[in-house]
């Protein structure tokens, strides 16, 4: 039996606070579908049971049965230009009536035309492609291709990092949640500590000293082909210093380790660079794109390296039945082009500091919050409830979450504590305010004098 407070990564599936929100929405329409999901899905982790039934989404707005609507800050990542984007949404429906599929040892012009634009995106000559259906296979391609180049079959990688649930995958990440109960692995794979900057345990460049740590793995490991992280980690905001990833990038190219950044969930525009790894001045010898990319319409995922790494010719490193997807590209050739003509990358700058200067503002009325950190339309705050021993506030966030939800607005809580928003691109002002309202409201009720918390601090 499941214990009624177990939660896992942030996603509350068995609290009292789950049930009291089943109180709230459940009516016969909507209690009969989220039955029948319970009754004909394999139950897995972080989405049994499901939190609500949606009907129809548009813009910001996911809209569930009953016609209640919630400003989406979570979406997956897969939401940077919104719901049903009418300009993405075109773009497909031509390509349809075209070209909706295409067979393997076929090409098309979407897919060539998609390659040579992530091409001219990219710095130096990383200019190579492969498409996949998802992220986790470009994960996948990227650790074959590791292989390949160097000759070497060992990996490091961060404690806590998710890189996708595939069994290469996890074998590759860091969280427990997804390799626990599955026996031996893929061999090879160091885990070191993350440079984490929540809590206030860093201040400038002080998370050098991890990028070190990498090094004494290197040298004492040896054998070690690549390195694969999140250049900035999307669950609960962690934001490594410029000193940290240069010193990551000498130290890769000092002992041939390949840098793969994974950034599947952060890439186009959702951190105010169309890539995360822009802001760091830094250059990987391989990116792993996804959720994105696919513009929120089409499963679309990509890796791509090095022209020099052009050397797998006799092996299959992916191979997939939608890999050259004609729709996909579409969706993504389309996504491109709308954030371009719209200047979403400078709107975006320009939330950042709104963002900046309102969540700032509410770290000094709400002394529960620790720490507020983000960059572009990434953030999260983090809730404790000692102010000294930065206890996370559990309790109360996933609360807080649900307060909200009542309210119309959608995020997700990561590693128990760090409220995640991270709404779409083409939010206004004027619905960043209101949600920030909402997110206000929440933390006064739950934080009220019944609770007792902001007392106590």
């Amino acid at each position: 039996m499941i214990d009624a407070f177990h939660r896992t990564e942030g996603d509350i599936n068995f609290s009292p606070a789950r049930q009291d929100w089943y109180a709230l929405i459940r009516n016969g329409e909507t209690a009969r579908y989220l039955e029948e999901d319970e009754r004909y899905f394999l139950h897995q982790s972080m989405s049994t049971p499901c939190l609500d039934v949606l009907h129809a989404c548009q813009g910001i707005y996911l809209t569930d049965l009953q016609g209640r609507r919630y400003m989406d800050f979570h979406g997956n990542n897969v939401h940077q230009l919104g719901y049903r984007n009418a300009f993405i949404l075109d773009r497909v429906k031509a390509q349809m009536d075209v070209l909706p599929f295409s067979p393997r040892r076929y090409t098309n012009e979407p897919a060539i035309a998609l390659a040579a634009r992530l091409a001219s995106l990219m710095p130096g000559s990383l200019n190579r492609v492969l498409f996949a259906p998802g992220g986790t296979s470009a994960i996948g391609m990227a650790l074959k291709l590791a292989r390949i180049v160097t000759g070497r079959h060992k990996v490091i990688s961060y404690w806590d990092s998710f890189h996708g649930a595939s069994l290469d995958a996890i074998s590759a990440g860091g969280e427990r949640e997804f390799r626990k109960g599955m026996g031996p692995l893929m061999p090879g794979v160091e885990r070191i500590p993350p440079p984490e900057t929540y809590r206030g345990i860093f201040k400038g460049d002080s998370d050098l000293l991890y990028a070190e740590y990498l090094e004494y793995v290197i040298e004492k490991e040896g054998d070690i082909g690549a390195f694969i992280a999140e250049t900035v980690r999307n669950t609960d905001v962690q934001l490594p210093s410029q000193a940290y990833w240069k010193k990551v990038r000498e130290i890769c190219t000092k002992h041939g380790v390949l840098l793969i950044l994974d950034e599947i969930p952060i890439a186009f525009g959702r951190t105010g660079h169309m890539f995360a790894f822009e802001h760091y001045g830094i250059e990987p010898d391989i990116v792993c794109l996804g959720k994105g990319l696919g513009a929120g319409v089409i499963p679309m995922a990509a890796m791509v390296t090095r022209d020099e790494y052009n050397i797998a010719t006799d092996v299959s490193l992916g191979h997939y039945t939608f890999e050259k997807n004609p729709l996909g590209s579409a969706a993504a050739l389309a996504m491109f082009d709308y954030i371009e003509q719209n200047n979403l990358l400078e709107k975006v700058h320009a939330d950042e500091i709104f963002m900046r200067e309102q969540l700032q503002a509410l770290q000094q009325k709400f002394p529960v919050i620790g720490d507020v950190r983000g960059r572009g339309l990434l953030w999260g705050i983090e809730l404790i409830t000692d102010e000294k021993t930065k206890t996370k506030a559990v309790k109360e966030s996933e609360l807080v979450m649900y307060e909200c939800l009542q309210n119309g607005l959608s995020f997700k809580v990561s590693q128990g504590n760090v409220l995640q928003l991270s709404p779409p691109l083409t939010i206004t002002r004027e619905e960043l305010q209101s949600a920030l309202g909402i997110l206000e409201a929440a933390l006064s009720k739950v934080f009220s004098s019944q609770h007792q918390v902001c007392s106590s601090i």
